[in-house]
């Protein structure tokens, strides 16, 4: 495993991308590769923390390989917390200026991410927006419903609460990540809704959306009711501690 970055890079990041990973050996490797070419592009110092969320494949393995080739991808390796504490941590150990979240499936590739880039002068908080997303009924009333309680708890809602493609300043981060609990199941939704009470400056970029191709979702069919369920008490609970 690489050595912390703190000892591999002593230039401090103007951005930090955090992606969390999980049996995504089939994929993981061109994902990195193409968001390590996008953000070459961008000419602007940068960190990918990628955390290995416990998978049972070459995941792991893959982002050794990876990390020990570019001192600017950062390959941490976790017992399985999930996916929102993985993001959480991801978010706290972050160092840019600037801290980017998106999935490692490749559902939303790093070509889009220049837009998003191009905005972040004029906001606090870039969003993007999935478009041509094909989901099962059961996910479009889930992700219905979250835009809907982002709406009625937090103020003015956004159009895609809890897209993985999103890019924060890092300041409101700081401002916003200790009303979230450390537990949460979804919390880019609670921080998308805190954004909106905050009067933070929010931004909204469609992104393309492409079905993955390999890798498991991190949450399987028979448990997506159950924690909708558990996002959404969540949400409320902090909507009303945070009024």
């Amino acid at each position: 495993m690489p050595a912390s970055p703190e000892v591999r890079d002593t230039e401090r990041p103007v951005l930090s991308l955090v992606m969390p990973a999980y049996n995504e050996e089939g994929a993981i490797a061109g994902v990195v590769r193409e968001w390590s070419d996008e953000l070459h592009r961008l000419r602007t110092p940068y960190e990918m923390r990628i955390y290995d969320d416990g998978s049972r494949d070459r995941t792991g393995e893959i982002l050794g390989t990876l990390a020990a080739a570019d001192p600017r991808i950062i390959a941490i390796a976790q017992a399985n917390r999930g996916h929102g504490p993985t993001i959480l941590r991801g978010y706290a150990e972050a160092r840019g200026d600037w801290v980017a979240q998106v999935d490692s499936d490749g559902e939303i590739g790093a070509a889009a991410f220049g837009s998003l880039w191009a905005r972040r002068e004029v906001a606090d908080l870039v969003l993007g927006y999935r478009e041509g997303r094909s989901s099962p009924l059961a996910r479009r009333i889930i992700t219905g419903v979250s835009r809907l309680t982002v709406r009625f708890l937090f103020g003015h809602g956004v159009r895609d609460v809890n897209c993985p493609y999103r890019l924060f300043r890092r300041g409101i981060l700081a401002r916003l990540l200790p009303a979230v609990p450390p537990d949460a199941f979804a919390p880019n939704v609670i921080l998308a809704g805190l954004a909106v009470r905050a009067g933070a400056r929010i931004v909204e970029v469609p992104v393309p959306y492409t079905n993955r191709k390999t890798g498991t979702s991190s949450i399987v069919r028979w448990t997506l009711w159950r924690a909708a369920a558990r996002s959404f008490a969540q949400t409320v609970r902090v909507a009303l501690v945070r009024r």
